[in-house]
Order: C-alpha cells, then structure tokens, then sequence
C-alpha cells in the first residue's frame, strides 16, 4: 500500500508539472489537508460516543449473549473445527464484536482466530477451508452498528446520520451469504479436483 500511495503521488505530481498545473496542485494539497483536520476533528466525538456505548455494551454482557447466538450457526459453518476449540470461541467473538461495530475489538478476535486454525492444518502455510471461509466472513463483517460510517456522516453535516444502519445490515448481510456461499462452492470443487490440470495435459 505504501508503494501505491508514493505511485500515486509521484504520478500527480510529473502530471501537474508536464501541464504547468503546479500551482493548482499546491493549493489542492493545503486544501484537502485543511479538510482532513477538520473533518478528523469532527469524528472525535461521534465515534466516542458510538465507541463508549458499544464498550458499554460489550461490558454488560451483550457481546458474550451474542456469542452465544452465533455459536451453533458457526459450529455447522465449520464442522471441520471441533466445538471446543478455542478456534471457534475466538471466531464467535470476532462475528460479534464486527456486528456492533467493535472493529478494535473485532481485529484481535480475529487474528487469535487465523492462529488457532493454523494448529489445525495439516499442511502449515497454505490456507485451509476453514481459514479462507473465515477470512470471507471477516472481511464481509456482518455489521448491525456501523460506527465508523455514522462517525464520518455526521461529521460531513447528515441531517440524520445514523439512517444507514437498516441499508448497512442488508448490505452486509448479503455479502456475508455471498461470501460464505462462494466459499463453501470452491471448496468443494477443490476437494472434488474441479480445475486440477491432468498430468496427461503436460502442465
């Protein structure tokens, strides 16, 4: 990501030299870092107060209730994963914590989880079914409480920032059910050897 934004920066730099743009380019920097400040300032305080009540939340039990609920739904997304292992309970908490928007929270969970599947697979280094489904799940972060979008919406002065949690469930309810449902599909082409070249095909 790093040698992206330097690509980027340098491009629109020889850009605006090559187009005596320069100046424009000067003044588009000084500009956008005012309104970066700003609106940086501006999230402090929403997100705190979404932050505090979901701590809030999390310290009265909701997040361990949740866990709770997701449990057996993840126990039949993960057979292969016995239900006891602390694999599954760190899942459980990552599912959960990303639900209310604990992407702090969410991120840890997360990694203890990939490390405990890792002392599941049986060829170390090469992602199994159960860690490239979760990665799908993680990334597509069912979320029921978007913090972070709230935040940046009532800096940016939404007469009513909070509208999007109904859209913002659907959204990534659907791309969870995709995600889990194109992981699964590949999975069993790979155990079925479906795009396996054959060895009499040469490659």
């Amino acid at each position: 990501m790093s040698f992206i934004w330097v690509l980027l920066l340098g491009l629109s730099v020889v850009v605006a030299a090559a187009n005596g743009r320069m100046s424009a380019l000067g003044a588009s920097i000084t500009s956008s870092a005012q309104s970066a400040v700003t609106l940086s300032l501006g999230l402090v305080g929403i997100l705190s107060l979404w932050l505090g009540l979901m701590k809030v939340a999390e310290k009265a039990g909701l997040i361990a209730l949740l866990a709770r609920l997701f449990r057996p739904l993840l126990r039949r997304l993960f057979p292969e994963v016995p239900p006891e292992h602390p694999a599954l309970g760190a899942m459980v908490m990552n599912v959960a914590a990303n639900l209310l928007g604990l992407g702090n929270a969410a991120t840890p969970f997360g990694l203890e989880a990939m490390r405990r599947l890792e002392e599941l697979n049986p060829t170390p280094g090469t992602a199994t079914d159960a860690q490239a489904l979760f990665c799908a799940l993680n990334s597509s972060a069912l979320q029921l409480v978007p913090a972070t979008v709230i935040g940046l919406r009532a800096a940016a002065g939404a007469r009513n920032p909070a509208d999007v949690i109904g859209p913002t469930l659907v959204a990534t309810a659907l791309a969870a059910t995709a995600a889990v449902v194109v992981a699964k599909v590949l999975a069993r082409l790979s155990r079925s050897g479906v795009g396996r070249s054959s060895p009499r095909d040469g490659r």
